[in-house]
């Protein structure tokens, strides 16, 4: 379960890390534009990001 856990943590942070690294003017603007929207729209974001990864995670498990 810990392996499992850590490995999933690590590979959020490379992919996080994608983005600043490749491009850090367009992920600073993106940034910018997250801290001027409202709360609503960053709770709509933040709720779909999680339905989309909690389907993942179901077809992930059982698809293996």
């Amino acid at each position: 379960m810990w392996l499992a856990l850590l490995t999933a943590l690590g590979l959020m942070l490379v992919i996080e890390g994608i983005m600043p690294f490749l491009n850090p003017r367009t992920f600073r603007q993106a940034l910018a534009a997250v801290t001027q929207a409202n709360d609503k729209v960053l709770r709509i974001a933040g709720l779909v990001s999680m339905l989309v990864g909690v389907m993942l995670l179901y077809v992930a498990r059982s698809l293996f």
